[in-house]
């Protein structure tokens, strides 16, 4: 039981003059439950309905007007209405379209009431009998904890107060590189960090990793259409880890005899259900950042700690003198990624990468970031900088001196010059300070204009 980043996000939503209920996406088993549970301490009543629960789940489709509705509620849970602040907790909503229906009520007719709604299969769910009503909620993404959330669980507060410093101290480097690398082997997964941070030892973790796997594999049952493809999910789920941080393709994905349209949905659904994303390239060099779906997209999964463990990663990770040695690179790659994602709850918050296929020149950049100075590229690697090729060619392409570079060293700033001569500010950014990119572009930005 740990505080969570989403708890400043809360409190902002709570704070709106025109408030509406608030739907917490977000996969299996990151937390939204726990952290709803917890935030609820600082209200006077907390009205918790779980609709995997008959008995609830029978309140919300009764045929009760909605003022009758209203007093049920309370009834249920013996609370008198209107004496304090109140915050009413829908769990696992997916389970009762109706209930669904009944959130643009509390929105039009119960604006003192704080209405929160969660559930686990929400987003494989949506599309099929399940219709949010348009206007009337918000949506707000939860993921699995970030590193600043790692060390708020570890209570490393030395090390959170160090991060508050733009630039950080050079003295706290190699504390924070070594927090940042056993975050980056056991990942965000909530239960995972739990046991980790209790016990101290990975062989502890192995069968709370096997129970999420296994959790997943039983879900798929509740979001496939049809046993055809819920078999293409499973050899999804069982096959994707190992794909993780690479370019993919749908046929014949995980060496299988699937076809490309069976292989595409099953992910969609995956996607769905938050426990992948599918990163498609932008080719374009300008702002907005349209990716191009014709090309084969990059797999980011949940958590990179799943990954770690699933791919048989952890040992090698153990002994690497830093993670862009590991997994070709992928797992340096993938946390960087994970972090970003971590950084905004906005459901509409993602992660871009660009291509450059051409016979005489093909480039990749591992990721861009949309700023107001243009696509601003950001390469997740160590070694030297005359060995970035990818980078070099894309500043040649933009009209912008500005480059991020994550790697496993100090912070520090280079003015270097392409390999054809164009001169330009690459930040050098330590793996840990990924959450806070974003801040640092503009500090970066600032400090060599």
């Amino acid at each position: 039981m740990f505080s969570r980043s989403i708890f400043l996000v809360f409190d902002k939503w709570a704070k709106k003059k025109d408030r509406k209920p608030l739907v917490l996406r977000g996969a299996r088993q990151v937390g939204k439950t726990t952290a709803v549970n917890l935030w609820a301490e600082q209200f006077d009543h907390y009205l918790y309905f779980n609709l995997d629960l008959p008995a609830d789940r029978k309140l919300f489709e009764s045929d009760l007007e909605f003022d009758k509705l209203i007093e049920s509620i309370f009834f249920q849970k013996n609370i008198v209405r209107d004496q304090g602040k109140t915050l009413l907790f829908i769990d696992e909503i997916q389970n009762s379209p109706s209930a669904v229906e009944l959130l643009r009520y509390f929105y039009e007719k119960c604006k003192n009431l704080y209405v929160i709604a969660a559930g686990s299969l929400l987003e494989s769910l949506i599309d099929r009998h399940i219709s949010f009503p348009v206007g009337r909620v918000e949506y707000m993404l939860m993921r699995p904890l970030s590193f600043m959330e790692y060390l708020k669980a570890a209570v490393e507060e030395r090390a959170l107060e160090e991060l508050t410093n733009i630039p950080v101290n050079d003295y706290a480097h190699n504390r924070l590189m070594e927090l940042f690398n056993r975050y980056a082997l056991i990942g965000g997964m909530p239960e995972i960090v739990r046991v980790y941070l209790e016990s101290g030892d990975l062989i502890y973790l192995k069968t709370v990793f096997d129970s999420l796997i296994i959790a997943y594999l039983d879900d798929v049952e509740k979001y496939a259409s049809n046993r055809s493809q819920a078999e293409v999910i499973r050899h999804i789920i069982k096959n994707a880890f190992y794909e993780a941080g690479s370019r993919i393709t749908f046929q014949g994905f995980g060496k299988s005899k699937y076809r490309s349209r069976e292989m595409g949905e099953a992910f969609t659904i995956l996607e769905k259900a938050m426990l992948l994303t599918l990163i498609y390239p932008t080719t374009t060099l300008m702002i907005p950042t349209i990716p191009d779906r014709r090309k084969s997209p990059r797999l980011q999964m949940l958590d990179t700690g799943l990954v770690n463990y699933f791919a048989g990663l952890q040992g090698e990770l153990i002994s690497a003198p830093d993670i862009d040695r590991v997994f070709r690179g992928r797992i340096a790659e993938h946390i960087v990624g994970q972090e970003i994602l971590s950084s905004d709850p906005s459901p509409l918050h993602g992660l871009h990468f660009w291509v450059r296929e051409k016979k005489q020149s093909t480039a990749e950049m591992d990721f861009v970031l949309p700023h107001s100075r243009g696509l601003i590229p950001i390469e997740v690697k160590s070694g030297p900088v005359g060995r970035l090729r990818s980078l070099h060619q894309f500043m040649d392409l933009v009209d912008h001196p500005f480059a991020i570079r994550l790697y496993g060293h100090q912070l520090r700033i280079d003015t270097i010059k392409t390999l054809s001569g164009k001169p330009f500010h690459l930040l050098n950014l330590p793996y840990y300070l990924a959450w806070k990119l974003a801040v640092y572009l503009e500090w970066f930005i600032e400090r060599v204009m």
